[in-house]
């Protein structure tokens, strides 16, 4: 019986050269962004949040309580290390709480 080669490559490794290749990563680098705002905040300031948008390194999340923005204003650079840690790569350099 003759033995197989195996030239296998990961599922994970085919999709990330995929949208390297068609240049795919800003698209889905905001909306892992939404996911990973929503899995570090919680439920709780989820709900308070009407938009999640990256641009330009800054992300900007309108919120709608001015309590809540105040309290998060305090912790703005531990928001930009956790959402950086989850994203695996450093793409927010700035947070803007409206």
């Amino acid at each position: 019986m003759a033995k197989r080669e195996n030239n296998s490559i990961s599922i994970k490794d085919l999709m990330n050269s995929f949208i390297k290749e068609n240049k795919l990563e800003k698209g889905f680098q905001k909306i892992h962004i939404e996911e990973a705002w929503k899995k570090l905040m919680g439920s709780g300031v989820s709900s308070y949040t009407s938009e999640v948008k990256l641009q330009n390194g800054t992300l900007i999340v309108r919120l709608n309580s001015s309590v809540l923005r105040e309290e998060l204003s305090y912790g703005k650079e531990k928001i930009v290390k956790m959402i950086n840690e989850e994203m695996g790569e450093v793409v927010v350099r700035k947070i803007m709480l409206v």
